[in-house]
């Protein structure tokens, strides 16, 4: 078995867009199919090799998690099974398209994606703890003294970035400029939907074993209804930090089930924001584990 860094759907579907991890084609004029391969991105880079089964992970984890907090909102997932996929694709191809995409692909509805990554953090990590110790900050809100790094906050912080394009960077962003960009409505809610959904995802998570440190969603807009609708991946270890609850001591920082494991090799290595890294074996293998273990712990299955 080779981890899936690429799709190849034999001309059936139109490609829209290659992401720095999904793959995204058009099925129809309102749905869009979504396929997380294995690649892998840290620091805004993609490495050159993929992590095997990855994509199955994450696209399971966001299947999970969509399914819980709908309650909360609406969401742009329709199905997981791939049969309307495969009937435009040439006889003689549809095994090898079918093997390509099982497990890790999603048909979504086409909806106006907002420029916006809505950020939510419950702890102080990261580039959150890097701007807090020189002046006490995070994205230039002001919060409580004498933090330590992993402190949990009395409330969740809501500090959204913009939405880059692929090789762009992030920028970390003030919540008043959200109102600026799309307009103080669509803002008040995406901030409202954001911690409503952290929320019980942290309480979930928390009963079983987890931390989830910080955590990124994002929204569309359902133009025919004006709702504000949850897209994308959702609680991944992809856009999360998840923390193991039994290992947590506030004033360091923390074991992690995510990508943080790779960001700490490359750092370590000097290969920060470098392009063109192939990350060794053992990192692979150690990087996959982490993401099985959140979705066992997390789902209380393991991954078919």
């Amino acid at each position: 078995m080779t981890a899936v860094t690429t799709t190849d759907l034999k001309g059936a579907l139109p490609l829209l867009a290659r992401g720095k991890v999904r793959d995204v084609y058009t099925l129809n004029d309102s749905e869009l199919l979504f396929v997380a391969t294995d690649r892998i991105s840290a620091y805004d880079v993609i490495m050159e090799n993929g992590i095997l089964d990855k994509g199955k992970l994450l696209t399971s984890i966001s299947v999970f998690w969509f399914d819980h907090l709908s309650s909360i909102c609406r969401n742009h997932y329709v199905t997981d099974s791939i049969d309307r996929v495969l009937e435009p694709v040439p006889e003689g191809e549809k095994e090898d398209v079918r093997n390509q995409l099982q497990g890790r692909s999603m048909v979504v509805r086409k909806l106006k994606v907002f420029p916006v990554e809505a950020i939510v953090r419950g702890y102080i990590t990261g580039s959150a703890w890097s701007e807090y110790k020189k002046s006490g900050t995070i994205h230039g809100i002001k919060v409580a003294e004498g933090m330590q790094e992993s402190q949990e906050f009395e409330k969740p912080l809501y500090t959204p970035s913009t939405k880059a394009e692929q090789g762009e960077h992030d920028e970390n962003i003030h919540p008043d400029k959200v109102k600026e960009m799309i307009g103080e409505e669509y803002a008040n809610k995406i901030e409202q939907l954001a911690l409503a959904l952290y929320t019980t995802a942290r309480d979930y998570a928390r009963s079983r074993g987890i931390i989830i440190a910080d955590t990124k969603f994002e929204f569309g807009l359902d133009e025919a209804t004006n709702e504000v609708i949850l897209v994308d991946e959702v609680l991944t270890p992809d856009s999360s930090r998840f923390w193991p609850a039994a290992s947590y001591q506030v004033g360091k920082s923390q074991d992690s089930y995510d990508k943080q494991f790779l960001r700490n090799w490359l750092t370590e290595q000097g290969l920060r924001g470098k392009d063109g890294v192939r990350v060794p074996d053992e990192i692979v293998v150690q990087t996959a584990e982490k993401y099985k273990e959140a979705y066992a712990k997390l789902t209380g299955k393991e991954l078919q």
